[in-house]
């Protein structure tokens, strides 16, 4: 938690970010991902400072139960004085202890944000789903909270003026709107109407403009020029070592040609051979990809 803090910016865990979505797709399938198509709504979550602390944590705590579907976890929830955010005691269930920082008693409407991805440590518990070292799991708690909707209410937590700042989370407010839009590219949902940080807005669009990025990546027929370019170079000198780039050339048992490169939206690595225009469906995510190889 940044708090008045220096806040780090831009993207230096998007490789972490992106192994976490294919970790997503993998252990859920395609089919649970797409009963997350909606994400959760801001009444659901609504805190004002008129509301009981306690009853309302409780009642915001089980609303991110009910949308990650753990219809047999109890959420406890409670305030103490700590450094981080908040905590969670993972054990078997069915009750799990959450524990929010004291300054949450008078910062009530980001107390959704904390729970987005306190609960989401329980489902991702309950999946069996963790990547090794404390850093990258916290990544891959975000980005799974964000991915299955509830991850806007932690980008809207993101707050900075000259005076002050704060932010929830591990990932960047950029990497916030890069799920966020990876995410809306899939569900046609737009998070931004939910945001109240004007710093939010900026982040996602930011996000969003390197999410699109992704879609525009050679052997994709939407690459640009410039990139079509260095990939007719690169398909050349093939299947020499490319470096700079997310495809890669090889050859298969028959000596033809064949190029992978990461689906844009689940960044599982895709195997085509070089023969032109090639459509191409992603086995995990089922994308539809339109390539020219």
């Amino acid at each position: 938690m940044a708090d008045d803090g220096p806040v780090e910016h831009g993207f230096p865990h998007l490789d972490t970010v992106r192994d976490a979505i294919t970790a997503l797709y993998k252990r859920l399938s395609y089919d649970t991902v797409q009963t997350f198509a909606t994400s959760v709504a801001p009444v659901d979550v609504a805190f004002c400072d008129t509301d009981d602390l306690h009853l309302g944590a409780q009642r915001v705590a089980r609303e991110m139960v009910r949308h990650y579907r753990l219809p047999d976890a109890r959420p406890i929830v409670s305030f103490r004085e700590m450094t981080h955010a908040a905590n969670v005691e993972l054990t078997a269930g069915p009750e799990y202890f959450i524990e929010l920082n004291d300054r949450f008693r008078t910062h009530r409407r980001d107390i959704g944000a904390a729970l987005a991805h306190e609960v989401m440590h329980v489902y991702l518990h309950r999946l069996d789903l963790s990547f090794p070292g404390t850093r990258e799991n916290e990544i891959l708690t975000d980005t799974a909270a964000t991915y299955l909707g509830a991850g806007w209410l932690l980008l809207d937590a993101y707050r900075e003026d000259s005076a002050s700042s704060q932010k929830l989370g591990y990932l960047t407010p950029e990497e916030f709107g890069y799920v966020l839009a990876k995410r809306a590219l899939v569900f046609g949902e737009d998070p931004s109407v939910w945001f109240t940080s004007p710093q939010a807005y900026t982040a996602y669009g930011k996000g969003m403009a390197r999410a699109r990025r992704d879609e525009q990546q050679p052997p994709l027929t939407a690459a640009g020029w410039a990139g079509r370019r260095r990939y007719a170079h690169d398909r050349r000198h093939a299947p020499g070592v490319q470096t700079g780039v997310p495809y890669a050339f090889s050859g298969d048992e028959r000596g033809s040609l064949r190029v992978s490169f990461p689906c844009p939206t689940c960044h599982q690595r895709i195997r085509v051979p070089v023969r032109g225009r090639v459509r191409a469906r992603c086995s995990l995510c089922r994308t539809v990809l339109e390539c020219d190889t």
